[in-house]
This record gives C-alpha cells, structure tokens and sequence, in this order.
C-alpha cells in the first residue's frame, strides 16, 4: 500500500536503535525524508547508512540529548533547514531503569520525567508551528503498555510514561484539525534491548539457547511470538499518512493481543 509519504518530513527521536529506528525505517522506506537523532556514536552512524538505502528520500543524522530543550530546538532548525520544512515527528526515548518503588531515589524520578515527558514537551512545542504550516502535519507518541498495565519492576515507565498519552489527549483536542496526535503502546519486540536481556539470562543458565529464552518472553501473548520491529514501524507510518487521516487521539497497542485491559 502506497502511504502517500513520498516527499514528506520526518523526524524520528532515539531512532539510533530499537522501536525508533524501526519507524524512522517505515518512514524512510515509503519515500519520506527523515531526520534521525541519538546521542552519537556508532549506532547513529550505522542507523543513518541503513535507513538513506531503506528509500528515495534524505536522510539526516543529528546529535541530540533530548532532555536538553536547547538542543531538541537545535535539532528542529535543522530538520526544517535541511528539508525546508517538517510534516511528521515521532516521539521515542529509551526505558527508564528498572526497579521497585523503594529502591527508585528522587533523582531517578526527575531524570524519567525529563526522558519520557519533558522530551515530548519540549520536541512538540518547537514543531508545532512547523507542522500546523504543512497539511499533514502528525505526532506519533512511542510509549509502552505499561501506560494500560503496571508491569512488575517497572515503577518508573508505569507512572511516568503515562503522563504522555494525558498530553497526547490534551494535543489531540487542541491542535484538530491541523495536527493529528496518536500513540503507540508497544509490547514486547525483538529490539536490541531484548535481545541484550536474553543473552544475559542464557549466561546466568536460565535458558540454554537464546530462542528458547525468547520463547519465555512469549508465554502470555496471544500470538505465541514476541513482536518485529518492522510490525511497530510499519504502524507508526500508518499513522503518520493521510490513510489515517481520521485516526486522532487514539492509543494504539501493537503487543499480539497481551494486554487484557
């Protein structure tokens, strides 16, 4: 299906690895020019050469602490610089640390609520005039099913990133009809992440190989698989073009029918 978003402009944060790079990759792929950021590195290097041959489209690579408004402000001017505008943003962030609620200190509260709202905040007030001028202009909020469900040791993105669909509801209303905002609430995907995780219980001797510590990661979704990247990318473009156009203040999950909420 042809999305209608050749030519557009995109910018995708945290898009270095994991569920970012995998909708800067949608995006890229159905011909959109995108802005990708992280802060450095390899992994921003190897993102920007695999997401310029996904599609047609530019492709621009930008150093960022997005817990720093200045420089999110920084990496909007360029975005608009470079592509002489901007159509789409979607918000993304690693996950806060995990832990209980009484070993989570004061200052790990504040650091969260900087990554996981602040960010957004921050990144869609700069945008805003950007995307009211274009005629699609749409915010994809990346969050979790945690904003549905507490998931155990997970204190931090349970009450924090719930604060983000508040605001994308609050967006939603204000800024209809010139910006659509939506959310996806991913469960569990093959990210580097997981990944990272499972190697590391294989060699505690949790699971022998590395699938069947994957398999575990399954046993409560529907669909007997953890997620694809792609799957969440694919979703986030959906989102983003005109075939959704009617699609405004939802919060989408995309966790093979684990949530029972």
């Amino acid at each position: 299906m042809d999305l209608g978003l050749a030519g557009d402009s995109a910018l995708v944060t945290a898009s270095s690895s994991g569920l970012g790079r995998a909708s800067a990759k949608a995006l890229a792929a159905e011909g959109a020019n995108v802005a990708l950021c992280s802060r450095g590195g390899e992994k921003l290097t190897d993102a920007e050469k695999e997401i310029d041959a996904a599609g047609d489209g530019d492709v621009l690579a930008v150093e960022c602490d997005i817990t720093d408004p200045d420089e999110i402000e920084a990496l909007v001017e360029a975005t608009v610089s470079e592509f002489g505008g901007l159509d789409h943003v979607v918000t993304s962030a690693g996950g806060p640390p995990s832990g209980s609620f009484l070993d989570t200190t004061e200052r790990d509260w504040y650091e969260a609520y900087d990554l996981l709202v602040m960010s957004v905040v921050w990144l869609s007030k700069a945008a805003h005039p950007h995307l009211v001028e274009s005629d699609s202009g749409t915010i994809v909020n990346v969050t979790s099913t945690s904003v549905r469900e507490a998931i155990d040791g997970l204190v931090l993105s349970n009450a924090v990133r719930r604060g983000v669909i508040g605001l994308m509801k609050t967006q939603a209303r204000e800024w209809a009809p010139d910006v659509r905002v939506n959310a996806v609430l991913p469960g569990a995907h093959e990210t580097p992440r997981i990944t990272d995780l499972v190697d590391a219980a294989v060699e505690r001797g949790e699971y022998d190989t590395y699938d069947e510590g994957l398999a575990a990661w399954s046993e409560d979704i529907p669909m007997d698989r953890v997620g694809d990247p792609r799957e969440l990318g694919d979703t986030v473009a959906f989102l983003s073009s005109d075939r959704a156009s009617f699609v405004n203040g939802t919060a989408l999950p995309i966790d093979g029918g684990r949530l029972r909420s």
